[in-house]
């Protein structure tokens, strides 16, 4: 019976998942900060507001978000950083902007931890919506960001790790033994990579621009060499740009030479994306030229993996145009719409 009900369930997966609160757009830059001015609560609004006007959200299904439980944020975290990040609640402004500028990059609100929060429960709503077979795949439209943040550390506008907080909480609850992480932000996500880097269960990939260690966050480890640590070692693909305006045959030769062939040796149990759209084209922050339809392109590529259960998180994003595009063009792919022709 046990058998027959996991079948039945399996194979009533359809569907595609949204999660979108719009408390997430409250954490906002209180001072004037030429670094954090372009994390802006219209990245979520409107896209979520083109998503309603290609009538996407109506097709999509509506899983609430929920907030991430402390159990679950030191699953990656530690308990000095969520005290921190717990105090900043009650502070004044003047309080807000002393402790943000102990991190790289980053900016606290009052309602940054709520925020933050949310951002973790809406990526775990979405995780159990595809592993319980309620959905195929989904998108999270959160913010703040994740994939910059460290164990013990906020860092480029990322207060929790939204996507490393998904992956081990799948590995404990679903008893997962093998994730890939697709983080095509065109910033490196330093903060996954540590978390996982001698952990041979999560495969993570990362394309960013590096320009020979000029371009934030100008680490050494975010070259080429770095592929893991000790039993990890082999896990971590990192593919550097080290030239700005790549386009979208650049973007589809990462993914057809470089990723997918691991991706599928790998043969993931389960698909996260650090869905950041800085790398399309318009960005301040990338300078790339590629379009949104190459996310569409990239989204059908991994749907192929993982019989399908993929969950796309947002990251990066900063040309409200652009980043709205992309993200309807990766809804409308999830729901099976025919990928466009790319130029």
């Amino acid at each position: 019976v046990c058998l027959g009900v996991f079948l039945l369930s399996v194979a009533m997966a359809s569907g595609t998942a949204l999660i979108y609160d719009e408390e997430m757009t409250t954490h906002k830059l209180l001072w004037s900060d030429p670094v954090c001015d372009i994390e802006v609560p219209e990245r979520l609004s409107s896209s979520y507001e083109q998503l309603k006007c290609y009538h996407l959200v109506e097709r999509c299904v509506h899983v609430p978000a929920r907030e991430g439980s402390e159990e679950e944020i030191l699953l990656v975290h530690s308990l000095e950083h969520l005290e921190v990040a717990k105090s900043t609640q009650t502070m004044n402004e003047a309080e807000l902007q002393r402790v943000s500028g102990n991190y790289d990059a980053f900016f606290f609100h009052p309602n940054t931890y709520r925020c933050a929060r949310l951002a973790v429960g809406a990526t775990l709503q979405l995780v159990d919506a595809v592993m319980s077979g309620k959905v195929c795949n989904g998108m999270a439209l959160v913010r703040p960001p994740g994939h910059h943040s460290q164990r013990n550390a906020a860092n480029g506008f990322c207060l929790f790790n939204n996507v490393a907080i998904a992956a081990e909480y799948a590995k404990l609850k679903y008893g997962l033994q093998r994730i890939l992480i697709v983080d095509w932000d065109v910033h490196h996500g330093q903060g996954t990579q540590y978390i996982f880097e001698d952990d041979p269960s999560v495969l993570y990939f990362s394309w960013h621009r590096y320009e020979h260690q000029e371009f934030w966050p100008s680490l050494r480890e975010s070259d080429y060499d770095a592929v893991g640590l000790g039993k990890g070692k082999g896990f971590n693909i990192n593919l550097p740009w080290n030239k700005v305006g790549m386009g979208n045959s650049d973007y589809l030769a990462a993914f057809f030479h470089v990723l997918l062939p691991m991706a599928f040796e790998f043969d993931p149990e389960l698909v996260l994306v650090s869905s950041g759209y800085d790398s399309g084209i318009g960005d301040p922050e990338g300078q790339m030229n590629a379009t949104p339809e190459v996310f569409a392109h990239l989204t059908h590529f991994l749907m192929q993996l993982a019989k399908g259960k993929l969950c796309v998180i947002l990251e990066g994003g900063y040309h409200l145009k652009s980043l709205s595009e992309s993200v309807c063009m990766t809804i409308k792919t999830l729901l099976g719409d025919p990928v466009p022709q790319v130029t």
